[in-house]
This record gives structure tokens, C-alpha cells and sequence, in this order.
């Protein structure tokens, strides 16, 4: 086979920038997406343009990140860490067209930051989805897409409000949890039941030294909470 020279390109195959391995991971994932059966080694390869062996230990990896899934046939499918971040990419957009003029609201009620999130797909952490800011000069901000603790944070305690107990159970038992400050408690298995029966929660352990108690309310139907920040 004649050696392409330097700077052309594969007839049929477009040109990608950056790291070879990304363009190849995301050929796989586009070629099992679109398929019904799933693909095989042999044919990730043709469709990628590499030799077997390059994608041996991409395949091997993004398997054992939940990626994808390898049947016993040796086809691989799409794993369910890419379906759970699908379904919140696109649960989240709805979610948050739906939740902004209540977020509107509450700032107008109550002159603070409001903020709406979920649980991350990936880890228990709450991820902040939307905002509407107080348009007081001294104000609490948050970066949409920040992640936050569920063990010492408003909306984090709020979101824990909602597992199931065999899920708090686990997430309890899953380490020690870091203390950001003087303040902070470790999570207890009391917190949910007096959550769920108030319906609302004020943090007084906040993460960051200093800050206000924040108060968050659970959106069960949903799996989201929402959060007022006070100003400091």
C-alpha cells in the first residue's frame, strides 16, 4: 500500500484535530450508536481506519468505564454510563426550561440567588443546572455545571433527602467525608426522614467558611432541588 503523504487526507474519511485516540473514540461511539447490534472489533476497526490492535485498549477502556459493554459474541454496545449521560443531558435541558420562571420568581420574592440542580450521572454529587441571579451588587454566585457535596451543601442534602434507603445506606458507609470547614457534619441517617418530613432544608454547615445558611427544597417527581443562596 502506497504511504499517504504528509497532510492528506483518506479519501471518505473526514480530517480530525487534536488527539488521535479522541477522533477514534468518538467514531466508535458514533458507529455503536448507530447501530441496532452493536459492532465487533473488526468492524470498529474498519470504520475508525485502524489497525485492531490500536483499539484493543480504547475498547478496553471505555468497557471498563461503563462505556460501553462487551456482549459474549464480542460485540460491543453502548454502555450505561453513556445512556445515563444522554438521559440527563436531555432530562436537564427540559428541566431547566421548566424550572426557570420559578427560579424568576423566587428572586423576585426573596431578593437572593436561586439556583436549581441534579445528582451528577457519574458520582454522588449534586451538579448546579441553571441559575437566576439576585441583582443585589453583594450576591452569592455559582458556576453553572459546578458539582458540590451532597454531605454539606444545601442542595446536597436536599437531592439526599430522595434516595431510596438501601441507596443512602451505601453512599453513608462509602467513606469518610471531608470537612470544609469547622462547621461541617458528617452525614447521619436521621438527616433524610427530618428532611422529607419538612420538606425543606437550611444548611448551617455550609462548605465554605463564612458563607450564609442557605435553604433548599427537594423536587421529588423530578430528582432536582432547588436552592436560595443569601447574600454574605
Amino acid at each position: 500500500m502506497r504511504a499517504q503523504p504528509a497532510g492528506s487526507t483518506v479519501p471518505g474519511r473526514n480530517r480530525r484535530s487534536g488527539p488521535q485516540s479522541v477522533g477514534r473514540i468518538f467514531s466508535i461511539l458514533d458507529a455503536i450508536a448507530g447501530s441496532r447490534t452493536g459492532a465487533t472489533l473488526s468492524e470498529l476497526a474498519v470504520i475508525a481506519g485502524a489497525p485492531k490492535t490500536s483499539l484493543v485498549g480504547l475498547l478496553a477502556g471505555l468497557t471498563a468505564e461503563g462505556c460501553l459493554f462487551r456482549e459474549a459474541s464480542g460485540r460491543y454496545s453502548l454502555g450505561p454510563r453513556v445512556h445515563s449521560l444522554a438521559m440527563t443531558a436531555m432530562v436537564g435541558r427540559e428541566l431547566v426550561m421548566l424550572a426557570r420562571p420559578i427560579l424568576h420568581r423566587l428572586v423576585e420574592a426573596t431578593g437572593e440567588t436561586a439556583v436549581i440542580g441534579t445528582l451528577a450521572p457519574d458520582a454522588d454529587l449534586a451538579v448546579y443546572l441553571d441559575k437566576v441571579e439576585s441583582s443585589n451588587p453583594i450576591r452569592y454566585a455559582v458556576t453553572v455545571g459546578e458539582r458540590r457535596e451532597l454531605h454539606c451543601t444545601a442542595i446536597g442534602k436536599a437531592l439526599l433527602a430522595q434516595f431510596e434507603p438501601g441507596r443512602l445506606k451505601k453512599y453513608l458507609r462509602s467513606g469518610v467525608r471531608k470537612r470544609f470547614t469547622a462547621q461541617t457534619s458528617p452525614a447521619r441517617p436521621t438527616w433524610p426522614r427530618k428532611w422529607r418530613a419538612s420538606g425543606a432544608r437550611v444548611s448551617r454547615a455550609p462548605a465554605t467558611s463564612g458563607s450564609p445558611a442557605p435553604a433548599a427544597w427537594p423536587c421529588p417527581s423530578t430528582g432536582a432541588a432547588a436552592t436560595l443562596l443569601p447574600r454574605c
